[in-house]
């Protein structure tokens, strides 16, 4: 089946459920699901029951879509992300980028919890992301049928929104949240990075790494839908003290950070 009708169908079912007329889609990474609480819930469903929905596998994603109101908006959630490291491919990672754009929204907010490589970034600070390094070895945008979805060379000069970028560190700024800013450099995974791949990545002046976002950014550009990205930073990659990874001590980190991250998003929601 031709993407466009795989599309089409999911789409069709979801407007069939209630989910419509959704203003701002918001996609919530590793251990960041707390934004759930704050939102007026009209409907819900399991990636699973959606038709052609890839399903989220990893423990720390619960695969849900969420329709309800945040901050006077209309949002759509995506309360687990894919990834390559799933087994999935590009165009299913960011298959829930491009349903939620067929439904309506006008801009994207995507967070995600990262490494940091800048060692003047401390677990616990949030990173506006700036910039990115795509590093996972392809991209979502190389496939036969992209002319139907629209231009094959996406020019990626500002994959970040600036309006939004701007808002998002002037709201910071008022509230006192300490928001570093820098390039967020995009791997594969699963596996965590070797005390070589952390120097690598200093030396190509990445300040977070992490295995999302990438390829859900590079397809917002590619539909013209303004986005903003936010890491939550949940351990320090210096390679000179490297100390072995504690997933569960990086989820408590997230869970920890996630409030101020929740208060930047909410009132930049308002704003928008």
């Amino acid at each position: 089946m031709k993407k466009q009708q795989l599309l089409k169908e999911t789409t069709d079912f979801l407007i069939s459920k209630g989910f419509k007329n959704p203003a701002i889609g918001i996609v919530l990474g590793t251990g960041l699901s707390q934004l759930i609480n704050e939102i007026d819930i009209e409907q819900e469903i399991a990636y699973s029951d959606i038709p052609h929905f890839p399903k989220a596998t990893v423990e720390f994603h619960t695969g849900k879509l969420i329709l309800g109101t945040l901050s006077g908006k209309k949002v759509i959630v995506m309360s687990g992300r894919f990834h390559l490291y799933e087994g999935y491919n590009q165009w299913e990672v960011t298959y829930g980028i491009r349903t939620m754009h067929r439904l309506g929204i006008s801009n994207l907010l995507i967070s995600n919890a990262a490494g940091a490589i800048n060692l003047s970034y401390q677990k616990g600070d949030l990173m506006l992301i700036e910039d990115h390094l795509n590093l996972q070895g392809g991209s979502p945008l190389a496939f036969a049928e992209i002319n139907e979805f629209g231009e094959r060379f996406v020019d990626m000069l500002a994959p970040y929104s600036k309006t939004m970028n701007d808002l998002l560190k002037a709201i910071a700024k008022k509230n006192d949240i300490r928001l570093q800013e820098g390039t967020y450099a995009g791997v594969y995974g699963p596996q965590l990075e070797t005390r070589a791949e952390y120097r690598m990545l200093q030396i190509l002046e990445a300040d977070a790494v992490g295995m999302s976002t990438v390829p859900e950014v590079i397809v917002a550009k590619h539909l013209k839908l303004p986005c903003a990205a936010i890491s939550v930073l949940t351990d320090e990659c210096d390679p000179k003290n490297l100390a072995p990874v504690n997933i569960h001590e990086i989820i408590e980190i997230a869970e920890k950070t996630e409030p101020k991250m929740l208060l930047l998003f909410k009132e930049l929601i308002q704003k928008l």
